[in-house]
């Protein structure tokens, strides 16, 4: 898949995506404004498929991007965020040496350099753990760090 992105002065952003079937164009407008074309050959004209605003645009952007919901359940997802950090889940297997510990006892932070965001707990989500939130076998740990902070968590989580 090709990406190609050019300035429009005075308006924003044009990305061009390559698809197997045609072309799909979007403009980010400087006003945030969002508009999605579709154009089924190169030499076809464009159609406009849709237009949103910023706010919507960044909704619909976490919900592609997996914010929402993974379909997926694999020991770890990875999301990078700008700068090469990244967000990553962590499920606790049975025998982690972190069951039962605090999040201050297991010093996750200061140890691997990982922060502890949230924590995903059956059907609920406990954002911005306190210290003394303790660490159950099937929690999901939400973290964010370097690729070296999220190694080091992972030796950490099996021990």
């Amino acid at each position: 898949m090709t990406i190609r992105e050019s300035n429009l002065p005075g308006v924003g952003k044009k990305f061009e995506i390559e698809l197997d079937d045609g072309e799909m164009i979007v403009v980010i407008h400087n006003t945030g404004k969002r508009e999605l074309f579709r154009r089924p050959d190169p030499d076809a004209d464009s159609e406009k498929v849709f237009e949103f605003g910023d706010d919507l645009a960044r909704t619909i952007g976490s919900i592609v991007e997996g914010a929402y919901f993974q379909p997926v359940e694999p020991d770890t997802q990875e999301t990078t965020l700008p700068g090469g950090i990244l967000l990553e889940w962590y499920e606790i297997q049975p025998g982690s040496p972190l069951i039962g510990e605090t999040l201050e006892s297991a010093d996750i932070g200061d140890r691997t350099g990982l922060a502890v965001v949230a924590l995903q707990r059956g059907d609920g989500v406990v954002d911005s753990p306190s210290a003394d939130t303790t660490l159950r076998e099937g929690d999901t740990v939400i973290g964010v760090g370097t690729p070296e902070d999220c190694a080091a968590f992972e030796e950490l989580l099996t021990g």
